[in-house]
């Protein structure tokens, strides 16, 4: 995968991550877990973008770091989330699936950069 198709996906996971949330119902907990997911599943785009700008290999690397790190703590709210909203469980899984293989994806390439 070419990184402007990770551009892309990375842009569209944190657009459906933002129709789930704006579909769900209201309460405390939604609106909480709602807020911290919007952030980090932008972030994953955002910083993934910023990796392609890098300075050096070492740039590179800590700047895909971070975006494991927001990937990781998605899928900690995408669990929350599917926990609280029974009903859209179905739905949650998917964008939860998405986030999986985009975190292989960063994980795989972290690792072939440190050879």
């Amino acid at each position: 995968m070419d990184s402007e198709e990770m551009k892309r996906r990375t842009k569209q996971f944190a657009i459906n991550v933002g129709v789930l949330t704006q579909g769900l119902p209201e309460s405390q907990i939604n609106r909480a877990y709602s807020n911290q997911i919007i952030r980090s599943s932008s972030s994953v785009g955002a910083n993934y973008r910023a990796s392609r700008r890098a300075k050096s290999n070492a740039d590179f690397i800590n700047k895909l770091k971070i975006v494991e790190e927001e990937l990781d703590e998605s899928l900690f709210f995408l669990e929350l989330l599917a926990f609280f909203n029974q009903p859209q469980k179905d739905d949650i899984g998917v964008l939860y699936s998405e986030g999986e293989t985009l975190l292989k994806i960063i994980v795989a390439s972290i690792v072939s950069s440190r050879k």
